[in-house]
């Protein structure tokens, strides 16, 4: 069995050439591939690590944190080195006899622990990493026995007191390494340590399963279990840092692997905040003192794979006391960014015989490089200055507040000081109830009020015409305008004559200066946008319960922003069976849909006829149904010989109901080229939804933006879409769809910017009220795509529609949304009464809901 040590292509061939052109392409990687480029050295290894640091760089910038590499400055506690597992590579567990030969204890006492602390804080360390082996109770008595004496009854419970006494004595904030942990136990530490960690290692369960190997004999490292607590540390919105040990015997195939299945973990929960890969470094006294250490070069190549595996929004950490001072700056031209805990104080304990290297040191090698080395908290930024009241429990927030500055890194000359933890008497009920997700009630009302557009003082900032715009019930009329750029007031003139002359052509000009404002401008072009849809459809926000399903992801378009195809080959590739499409739209109807969104890939074995077994097998619950993009119509029409008139009307007469207006992107044929390199012309477009309609099928229409298009595309696209609805009618609504950057190919690849900015939002989500007027009624947002503060905001800015519930949603999710994938009727209520505005639920095409409308949609 090749192993990764075997693993050497110095050669610069075929395979290293079409790897190295997928990636400059931004297309994924299968496990074949990403096995090839784990064995580049040399010339190919040099080609991957510029491109690895590239996607770094890139991922920093989006971050705005610019050529900033990251570490933070720990004290280490090893809690205790008792273990139940017996690692064929570890010297950091060992047992009782050894212990008491070396006159040290089972467990440090709390005094040790908070002088660990205390002196770390003294000396400008900002996080206390808590490593301990895994339920050492469970396997030696004497440990047993120490819990007990403690007045302790598990060793996780004693861990969370020691960490409560961390926090009030000394404000270190805790980094929690205890293992494998339960749902409960996990729970339970959340309070008490604002991140936790637990490295995969692998996932094969052959180094699990077979004597001799690393991990036989030790019942904590079955990958399955390891997987199972990272996901539940996702499920309870837990920040968690994880990785992969690199050179312990697995396969290149094995750790491709073990990458592909972590990035699945942290694609779908969003909660790790950094993969550590490690590299092996062999020790005496232990079961592989035979084995070799990493070469480095190796070690670089699964550096450069983890970065192409994860991407640019991922940190990327190597622990820099594992490899040789001079190899430090290999490490960062490999594309890491972070350098993980460095301490001061503690040796590393579970690498001893490596100590850290000096602070000024690594500055020096990251100045080097161009970078610059800055001190973060144990809870990266991200998760600071996010959403911190979902990613951290309430009664920490005073302790990460205290150390950290205004991007989440630690503040300038932060001192660490001991900050009262208050455990709350109902807290565990709370938690039975509500789960941690409802840690944002912890919020202020000021916080709250904090979701709204309108000002107090409005009308003093912004004038008569600001506050008549923003709550009158009809169009707004001439009045005291706001002081504002000549164009922008020029546009809103002849928008008040009316909103349908900004999409002549000959006002184009004038339609691309409000598509432009920004400040002042903008909130005037939103107000009026917003006074329209108050005259067009009134106050109520609109929502549909429905269910989205992915039936395939495998798909050979090429279009170049789409994260969401895959390969037959590829690891993220599935193909739903006809029984389970069925069994997700039982499941829907149950839950109460009257609607199933159905949209799949353009899979090369797929008949033109397979559409019609899907409109069927839906059709059979009687609900309604919404499926196929205009680009799935010209596929089932030309593999089924049919043209696209008789596709639809085969497809409407099985039981379709609507079709969704994706695959619309831009309508200008120079941009569509570059995101999908014609597959679909705006003409073959436009011809699949005018068919639609004449036919009797309402659709959707949308615009993708945010990637390589400016604002006179959007003009261009809506006044397309307006014309067209003048011509056939049939949509039912237009939804702005921000492009989601972090994994699109054509991002990776240097081609798109990173996603529009809530500026663009709210433009694109106003001029779309503004054109479409009178012909187009509802203007849906995306919460997949935005979240659900960004949607209370564009309520204000001329929307009227929440969407659907969704239950699932793949497409979004596999490009980098962060905003999950379903929502409960009253999370889309929440949003609406975010924005003071009243709500009702709707079937697909705007109709109140009933029991009748429940069975047939």
């Amino acid at each position: 069995m090749r192993r990764l040590s075997d693993v050497a292509s110095g050669q610069f061939g075929a395979t290293e050439r079409r790897v190295l052109a997928r990636v400059r392409r931004g297309v994924g990687l299968n496990v074949d591939e990403l096995v090839a480029l784990l064995g580049f050295r040399g010339e190919a290894l040099r080609e991957a690590m510029a491109l690895a640091s590239q996607w770094r760089d890139r991922g920093l910038a989006d971050a705005g944190r610019p050529g900033v590499v990251s570490y933070s400055p720990k004290v280490f506690i090893p809690l205790t080195r008792l273990c139940r597992d017996r690692c064929g590579y570890c010297t950091f567990a060992t047992d009782p006899a050894d212990l008491r030969a070396r006159g040290e204890g089972y467990f440090l006492t709390p005094a040790e622990v908070v002088s660990i602390a205390r002196e770390g804080a003294r000396m400008g360390c900002t996080e206390a990493l808590f490593t301990l082996g895994d339920r050492p109770e469970d396997r030696w008595p004497a440990a047993r026995e120490w819990l007990a004496e403690a007045g302790y009854d598990s060793t996780l419970g004693y861990l969370r007191a020691v960490a409560i006494r961390v926090l009030e004595e000394t404000g270190l904030l805790p980094h929690l390494n205890p293992g494998v942990m339960s749902w409960e136990e996990l729970l339970l530490l959340r309070p008490v340590a604002p991140s936790m960690g637990l490295m995969l290692e692998t996932s094969s369960t052959r180094l699990f399963t077979t004597p001799g190997a690393a991990h036989y004999g030790s019942p904590d490292k079955d990958p399955a279990v390891r997987l199972r607590v990272i996901a539940d540390a996702g499920r309870l919105n837990i920040p968690f840092t994880s990785g992969v040990l690199v050179g312990i015997g697995e396969t290149p195939a094995e750790l491709a692997q073990s990458m592909l299945s972590l990035r699945a973990l942290a694609r779908e929960y969003h909660h790790v905040q950094e993969v550590i890969i490690q590299n092996f470094r062999v020790k005496p006294d232990t079961a592989m003192r035979q084995a070799d250490d990493l070469d480095h070069e190796a070690y670089l190549a699964a550096l450069v794979t983890a970065r192409l595996v994860f991407g640019p929004g991922m940190r990327i950490q190597a622990p820099p006391n594992l490899s040789d001072p001079d190899h430090l700056a290999d490490l960062l031209a490999a594309g890491v960014d972070d350098f993980g805990g460095v301490s001061p104080l503690t040796p590393d304990h579970v690498n001893p015989e490596r100590p850290w290297p000096q602070i000024e040191s690594l500055a020096d090698v990251c100045r080097a490089a161009n970078l610059e080395l800055r001190p973060r908290l144990a809870v990266a930024p991200p998760f600071v200055t996010g959403d911190i009241d979902r990613w951290v429990d309430p009664r920490l927030h005073p302790h990460v507040v205290a150390l950290a500055d205004s991007e989440g890194f630690v503040r300038a000359g932060a001192q660490p000081r001991g900050i009262a933890w208050q455990e709350s008497d109902d807290y565990e009920g709370f938690v039975a109830d509500s789960g941690p997700g409802r840690a944002d009630l912890a919020r202020t009302i000021d916080s709250e009020g904090r979701l709204t557009r309108e000002r107090g003082d409005a009308a003093e900032v912004y004038g008569d015409w600001e506050v008549v715009a923003a709550k009158a019930p009809t169009t707004p009329r001439r009045g005291a305008l706001p002081v504002l750029a000549a164009d922008v007031k020029a546009a809103l003139r002849l928008a008040e004559r009316g909103p349908a002359l900004l999409a002549a052509p000959e006002h184009q000009r004038d339609a691309v200066a409000l598509a432009a404002a920004d400040g002042a401008e903008l909130d005037a072009v939103a107000a009026f946008a917003d006074a329209l849809r108050s005259d067009a459809v009134g106050d109520t926000v609109t929502y549909v319960v429905n269910r989205n399903i992915n039936f395939t992801n495998v798909c050979y378009t090429g279009c170049r922003f789409c994260a969401f195809a895959q390969r037959e080959s590829d690891e993220d590739a599935f193909t739903l069976p006809l029984a389970e499409v069925g069994s997700r739209v039982d499941e829907a109807v149950a839950a109460g849909a009257t609607e199933i969104c159905m949209q799949g890939g353009i899979h090369p074995k797929l008949p033109g006829t397979a559409y019609f077994d899907l409109v069927a097998e839906v059709k059979r619950r009687r609900v309604h149904l919404h499926a196929f993009s205009p680009m799935e119509v010209v596929n089932g029409a030309n593999r089924a010989g049919m043209t696209i008139a008789e596709w639809l009307a085969t497809a409407k007469a099985a039981g379709l109901d609507s079709i969704p207006g994706t695959a619309a992107e831009i309508l200008d044929d120079d941009i569509r080229w570059i995101l999908t390199k014609g597959k679909l012309p705006t003409a073959t477009w436009l011809e699949v939804i005018g068919t639609a309609h004449e036919l009797g099928l309402p659709s959707s229409a949308t615009m993708m933006y945010g990637h390589v298009d400016s604002p006179h595309h959007w003009v261009g696209h809506l006044r397309t879409l307006r014309e067209q609805q003048l011509r056939t009618g049939g949509f039912t609504e237009f939804v702005g769809l921000p492009f989601v950057h972090h994994n699109s190919p054509i991002y990776l690849a240097g081609v798109a910017r990173p996603g529009p900015s809530r500026r663009d939002d709210v433009a694109v989500t106003s001029l779309s009220r503004i054109m479409l007027h009178g012909a187009i009624p509802n203007i849906q947002v995306s919460w997949v795509k935005i979240g659900p503060q960004a949607c209370a905001e564009l309520l204000a800015a001329g929307a009227n529609d929440l969407g659907g519930t969704l239950m699932e949603e793949t497409i979004s999710r596999m490009a980098g949304s962060e905003f999950g994938s379903a929502m409960t009727p009253d999370g889309l209520r929440a949003i609406a009464s975010a924005a003071g505005r009243p709500v009702r639920e709707r079937t697909t095409t705007y109709g109140p809901v009933d029991a009748q409308s429940r069975k047939v949609g």
